[in-house]
């Protein structure tokens, strides 16, 4: 993914500037996901930022941080899929499902041998139930589960479906081992450990971990806070807001449509071959909104319209298509 890294444009950065784009960092352990996107606004000295998916503190790897005008992009970009390096711990559950709760039950006996572990890994690839743990940030009744759970209410979150598109033990050192996790958004890798735990009878919690891809982001683009920091010349690793967007379908728009779709207005367009909403680009590759049609009209309608284009990483125009 390196031909997507785009120098940005000539100019120091100011919070009199804005910048958008994004940002790929290699989030330490013990810092939580707010933690990273003050300091790469202070950083940067951007006064707009998001992450496009949480991590816990505990964990560490690739985090996408918006800048700018691509923060209004971060619902677009939670949902991708995403991969991890999961360290678990055999013999030990906790209350957080990780290393950082209190231990609910300690195994006194053999513990299982590597291929007892891959006889049940089966049993978790696909579609299945999951719930979530009760320290997380899935909310009831507007909260989340965790400020429940440390005041010691029984929290019960309900079953959700996700799926595991892969799952591989790739290192045994027990009581540890090392799993390699493909999955979709929305997946806990806290509870996929307890539930094996439970599967072997043993318990098991997670002791470690690393996000290694977050859609068609990996974690080898990704810079330290502390390089983010040295080089004085963050904006070379700054991403197009596009960057996250590429398997949506691209419109560009005539002059007129630009001014139309600026102002929130809906333009007419063929019905688009799924239910996906699609890049709309200006006729100088300028990214100027994310539609979504409406077949009752057949019209497209902004959901997300942008600003004028800010100082930033430029936008490709590789793979965009004409239209409507």
């Amino acid at each position: 993914m390196a031909d997507r890294r785009t120098s940005a444009r000539a100019g120091s950065s100011s919070p009199s500037h804005p910048v958008s784009g994004i940002l790929l960092i290699n989030k330490p352990a013990g810092w939580t996901s707010h933690d990273v996107v003050e300091k790469v606004r202070r950083l940067t000295c951007q006064r707009k930022a998001g992450h496009a998916g949480t991590l816990d503190p505990l964990a560490t790897g690739l985090l996408v941080v918006c800048l700018g005008q691509a923060a209004r992009l971060v619902p677009y970009l939670i949902g991708h899929d995403k991969s991890y390096r999961a360290k678990l711990r055999l013999g030990q559950s906790t209350d957080t499902y990780d290393a950082e709760g209190h231990i609910t039950y300690e195994h006194h006996g053999p513990l299982p041998d590597r291929s007892q572990v891959e006889a049940v890994l089966p049993a978790f690839i696909g579609e299945i139930e999951q719930v979530p743990p009760a320290y997380s940030a899935v909310k009831q009744a507007g909260e989340p589960l965790y400020r429940r759970a440390r005041r010691g209410e029984a929290v019960s979150a309900p079953a959700r479906r996700v799926r595991i598109h892969r799952l591989a033990l790739v290192e045994w050192d027990p009581p540890y081992l090392m799993l390699e996790v493909d999955c979709s958004a929305g997946t806990y890798v806290r509870s996929l450990a307890h539930d094996i735990g439970q599967r072997l009878g043993c318990g098991a919690h997670v002791a470690g971990l690393v996000r290694t891809r977050n859609g068609p982001f990996r974690l080898e683009e990704a810079v330290s806070l502390e390089e983010l920091a040295d080089t004085g010349e963050w904006e070379r690793h700054l991403l197009p807001m596009d960057a996250g967007l590429r398997d949506l379908p691209a419109i560009t728009l005539s002059p007129d449509e630009a001014a139309r779709v600026g102002c929130g207005q809906a333009v007419a367009g063929p019905a688009p071959a799924d239910d996906r909403p699609a890049r709309a680009y200006s006729q100088d590759g300028r990214l100027i909104a994310v539609l979504h049609f409406d077949p009752a009209a057949n019209l497209w309608r902004p959901k997300v319209v942008l600003a004028a284009m800010e100082r930033g990483a430029t936008t490709s125009h590789s793979d965009k298509r004409e239209g409507p």
